[in-house]
């Protein structure tokens, strides 16, 4: 068995998605569950996990009415209204296995989480605020995992919301965006010849000298702060994307591996982040580049990355603490 923990779906005539800017124009187009179905017969996936790419509760309510393969949503609330709770139990009444319908009838997908993208707040403490953590501790109690978004930069405010709802189940999405792309390449043109990234990377942080962090170490560092609180998953996910169009020359294949050693396979997931990922690469590849890289797991372990960890965390119903 075979799921995918993360991935969308979308239609930009049906609400606006800002991110959506000219740097990913062949992204602005409808993707439906008639795309994904192609693919995930092809590689044999079962079940997916539909993820949320606007703030918009329109956006989560489409997503609930989705078929089959998707199985579950991470959607969307305002996490800081005063009502946040009656707007979770409003989502999901009447979704996936308690919903009716003619028996053998497919349910459809239930929430299952729910996702800010807090990369693209302005204030980078935005997570901590009072009223977010408030949020997610609704979203805690309705028995819902919370998806984190973030970068270096919002990482402290990601520790100080973890540490402030024990009771949560989080989930780093993207393996916390690894700046792969200022990682120099794995080829050289020449013995002893720094490559472009080197030079650029030099260029851009003229101040690290040779024994300042890169961007491998400083990532491990966060790995390992959100790997040492037991709530906390992570899913291999858009790191082809992370490491951009020439990123067979970029040590991908590493940050995957990285990424299981830092969690264990009980604790790591797999997620195409499709359509995002055909920036770089077809569905097929970004499935098959993380199967290489995980070839040395075990069967079993193995299973867990490609299928268990994700039902653990989404799929095997979390009764809700209230």
């Amino acid at each position: 068995m075979i799921i995918d923990a993360h991935h969308h779906l979308w239609d930009p005539s049906d609400r606006p998605y800002p991110w959506m800017d000219d740097s990913v124009a062949p992204l602005r187009r409808r993707f439906d569950t008639d795309d994904l179905r192609a693919l995930t017969r092809a590689a044999g996936i079962d079940r997916t996990i539909v993820v949320q790419a606007a703030h918009d509760p329109g956006e989560t309510e489409w997503l609930l009415t989705q078929p089959a393969p998707v199985a579950g949503v991470v959607g969307w609330v305002d996490l800081t209204a005063p009502d946040v709770a009656d707007r979770l139990a409003t989502l999901t009444e009447g979704t996936g296995s308690d919903s009716a319908g003619p028996r053998g009838a497919d349910p459809g997908p239930r929430l299952v989480g729910i996702r800010h993208q807090a990369h693209d707040e302005p204030d980078p403490g935005w997570l901590a605020h009072p009223e977010v953590v408030r949020g997610v501790r609704a979203v805690a109690a309705a028995g819902l995992a919370f998806d984190l978004l973030v970068r270096s930069r919002e990482h402290a405010a990601a520790l100080a919301l973890v540490d402030a709802v024990p009771e949560g189940r989080f989930v780093l999405d993207h393996a916390g965006k690894p700046a792969i792309a200022d990682e120099p390449r794995t080829t050289r043109p020449r013995a002893g010849e720094p490559c472009a990234a080197e030079l650029r990377a030099a260029a851009a942080h003229p101040d690290r000298g040779p024994g300042d962090p890169g961007p491998a170490d400083a990532w491990r560092s966060r790995m390992r702060d959100l790997a040492a609180r037991p709530n906390v998953v992570v899913k291999a996910s858009g790191l082809l994307t992370e490491a951009g169009p020439d990123w067979r020359e970029r040590p991908v294949h590493r940050y995957i591996r990285e990424t299981v050693e830092h969690f264990g396979p009980d604790r790591t997931m797999w997620g195409s982040d499709w359509p995002v990922s055909t920036l770089v690469a077809d569905h097929a590849t970004v499935l098959a580049t993380t199967q290489a890289a995980l070839a040395d797991l075990s069967p079993t372990e193995r299973d867990t990355v490609f299928a268990g960890t994700a039902t653990r965390t989404y799929l095997v119903e979390h009764p809700s603490q209230t």
